[in-house]
């Protein structure tokens, strides 16, 4: 594969940092800014959402644990610590010394009959050498061929769980509008790991004359396979997280959605309405409590009369009126209130 050198880094960096980065910026502030804008609030983590992040929590902890070495198929040059060109006999006898050799070693040693073999084991692992019935080095796409379902297989895996992770039946409205995106990263995921796979200069080792200068190709790209749908499924997992709970990537309620509410809000308000009418009209038909009702504003009423009384509160009044309150402007707006009350009744008589 083609090497990229620090210094092209740098000069990419220096070339599209001052055109990305103010773009960046904007771009989060305004992501930040959403929700305000959309008068949302920030609110707590719903259970189904909860759900969903700790199904991708134990999935990318799943990916991450296989990527360690004690996990990953054998490699039997790095376990004798043996060159590529090393003899058949002399890599079986120091891999027999190691632990006792099995089928699949036996069938494998058949198999490293020449360079190639080997290169395609390097490429496609131990068990494409030992189980493929049909694949020979004189063809080697049939390895590649026979390896095609084993490196789909945990992308179809993580693709269900994404699937899972965003569906509205499990995790709500939120996580469903991420499950367009979810679908198209993990595709583009699948086929940019099927694409470097298939295009690999394998036959690039054959040069590599030590064993620190051999490429191990399908172990270094089985571990970047698994990072990096841990880091796919950890990616989503913040977003629905953000989405969520209004910190960010708000999706603005639609039109019927506000009707919906106002009138829900409003649906609540008038049967507390109607629910104080009906305290107030038991009160009034009832005698024991009509009576105990006109007895307290009765106390009520002689209670006040004696505090208005008071000369301390007649002073504070007074100062009020005098300096304080605007009596006009008080008496304007409760004549507007009154008229917007009492006209849509007499409209509808």
């Amino acid at each position: 594969m083609v090497a990229i050198s620090w210094g092209t880094i740098k000069s990419l960096v220096l070339f599209f940092g001052p055109l990305l980065l103010p773009k960046a910026i904007a771009y989060y502030r305004s992501v930040r800014a959403a929700p305000s804008q959309h008068g949302l609030a920030v609110r707590p983590l719903s259970p189904v959402v909860f759900r969903s992040l700790l199904a991708l929590l134990l999935v990318s902890l799943v990916f991450l644990v296989k990527t360690l070495p004690i996990l990953a198929p054998e490699n039997i040059f790095r376990t004798t610590q043996s060159r590529l060109q090393i003899p058949v006999d002399v890599l079986f006898t120091r891999l027999s010394a190691l632990r006792p050799l099995t089928a699949a070693d036996t069938t494998l040693r058949s198999r490293f009959v020449n360079l190639e073999s080997r290169l395609l084991y390097l490429q496609y692992g131990p068990d494409a050498l030992s189980t493929c019935s049909f694949c020979t080095a004189d063809e080697p796409r049939s390895y590649f061929f026979y390896a095609l379902p084993s490196i789909l297989a945990p992308h179809l895996f993580n693709l269900a769980i994404l699937a899972f992770a965003t569906s509205s039946t499990f995790a709500g409205r939120e996580a469903a509008s991420w499950r367009r995106a979810a679908t198209l990263a993990a595709i583009t995921l699948a086929a940019a790991d099927v694409y470097l796979v298939s295009t690999n200069p394998y036959q690039s080792n054959a040069r590599a004359l030590r064993l620190d200068e051999i490429d191990f190709f399908f172990w270094s790209a089985r571990a970047r396979r698994y990072i990096c749908l841990a880091l796919l499924d950890g990616a989503l997992g913040c977003v629905l997280y953000l989405s969520s709970t209004n910190r960010a990537f708000v999706v603005p309620p639609t039109p019927a959605e506000r009707v919906e509410s106002a009138i829900r809000i409003l649906g609540a308000a008038k049967s507390k309405l109607n629910a104080v009418g009906i305290v107030k009209n038991t009160a009034i038909r009832d005698e024991e409590l009509r009576t105990r009702t006109q007895a307290y504003w009765s106390h009520e009423g002689v209670v006040m009369r004696d505090v208005m009384e008071e000369r301390e509160v007649v002073e504070g009044l007074n100062d009020a009126l005098t300096h304080r309150i605007d009596i006009k402007s008080i008496e304007r707006d409760a004549e507007m209130y009154a008229a917007n009350v009492l006209l849509p009744r007499q409209a509808s008589s």
